[in-house]
């Protein structure tokens, strides 16, 4: 299942409301400390009224028994300030303990309810590094008011999400890549013992056939490399700005012959009026080799393939249409991953290494554009369309 983060997540800048964090943390602190005065407040009212009444009662009792004069009027004065100290002393004492322990059970409470989803997040990190990738952190909150908290726990599962699906597209990669070794392995294995069996002849064609498996898994081996500094961005592409016919028309002479051999009818339809675009040359006419090759291969002899572009906004649009066998919907998500095939039955000996594709999107997206592709259905021809920046 695919998380999803809510769409005030997306949204930017945001203002700060009373849900945030920092508002929240504000909150809790005037909560301690009107907890803390309330407390206080309370046990003074109780205790001050009572030490200060034990203290007159006692003054009077001294009273009773002392003789009269204006000597004891003095003392008797001096003690009621004393007394009056003592009580309040006496009251302060107790509210401060209240206070205190109030101001602990509030500040425990707002520090458990902060400290909890950090917690959380610390023991599920430590699953995933340790390769445990279906670890979610759970989300304390609104996700649909979120605080920094929730967002960061909601921001972590995607994360964790993320990683998962790149670990599985890793352990996938890898058994393609054993899978499309594998074939012209086997088949150079099974050539080279027959050869010692003596059960095949050694013959020209016999060498040729292992020559053309060695090729194969040649042409996957640098492949596989050009993919990965496609992915890794290690390339410098050198921009400059070319007309779409230029591009277009190199790419459509170096497969005219291959289309003429097949019996494949191939036709450019420019509109001389485009602006330039801003290209690195020989990455474009990889992506357009690659896109007119897929069409060749895929379009049955009689068939056509067709080239054309035009304006959308500030980018163009260059389309290759086939009356080949189509894609069906549910492949056309998948079309540009590694290695992905919409006939799974379907021999690679007369087709490409499969990747060409992932890296004819990845290159198109390094200079700015988007490609994807669209066809009605199996059987009814299949149109890839790429979009590059305009030249300024």
């Amino acid at each position: 299942m695919k998380l999803k983060l809510p769409a005030r997540l997306s949204r930017a800048p945001r203002k700060l409301g009373w849900r945030r964090l920092g508002p929240k943390l504000f909150l809790s602190y005037l909560v301690v400390i009107a907890t803390g005065a309330a407390v206080a407040h309370t046990v003074v009212l109780w205790a001050a009224p009572s030490a200060f009444a034990h203290h007159i009662q006692t003054m009077q009792e001294a009273v009773r028994q002392a003789a009269s004069g204006g000597q004891i009027t003095i003392n008797l004065q001096a003690d009621l300030y004393t007394s009056f100290h003592r009580a309040l002393d006496q009251a302060l004492v107790w509210s401060l303990v209240g206070a205190v322990l109030a101001a602990v059970a509030v500040s425990i409470f707002v520090t458990f309810k902060i400290a909890r989803p950090l917690q959380a997040m610390a023991r599920v990190t430590q699953y995933i590094a340790e390769g445990h990738y279906q670890e979610r952190v759970p989300v304390f909150g609104s996700s649909e008011y979120p605080d920094e908290l929730t967002e960061l726990a909601l921001h972590f599962n995607l994360m964790a999400e993320r990683l998962a699906h790149s670990e599985e597209r890793r352990r996938a990669l890898i058994g393609d890549v054993a899978h499309e070794l594998r074939t012209p392995l086997t088949t150079i294995k099974g050539y080279l013992e027959g050869l010692v069996d003596g059960v095949l002849p050694p013959e020209r064609e016999t060498y040729l056939l292992i020559c053309q498996e060695a090729n194969r898994m040649s042409r996957l081996i640098d492949d596989l490399q050009e993919l990965s500094r496609v992915e890794a961005g290690a390339y410098e592409l050198h921009l400059r700005p070319l007309t779409v016919r230029a591009l277009v028309e190199t790419a459509v002479r170096r497969l005219e012959p291959q289309f003429g051999e097949k019996g494949v009818a191939l036709h450019v339809a420019l509109d001389d009026r485009l602006p330039r675009v801003m290209v690195d040359r020989d990455r474009m006419l990889q992506v357009l080799t690659n896109l007119l090759g897929n069409a060749l291969h895929y379009t049955p002899r009689g068939g056509e393939v067709t080239v054309r572009a035009y304006r959308a906004g500030s980018e163009v649009a260059i389309v290759v249409s086939d009356t080949g066998m189509g894609i069906p919907p549910e492949h056309l998500p998948h079309i540009f991953q590694r290695f992905y095939r919409v006939d799974k039955s379907r021999s690679r000996m007369g087709g490409g290494t499969g990747i060409g594709l992932t890296i004819a999107k990845h290159l198109v997206e390094a200079h700015g554009g988007r490609i994807w592709a669209e066809s009605p259905g199996k059987g009814q021809g299949s149109t890839f369309t790429f979009t590059l920046p305009v030249a300024v």
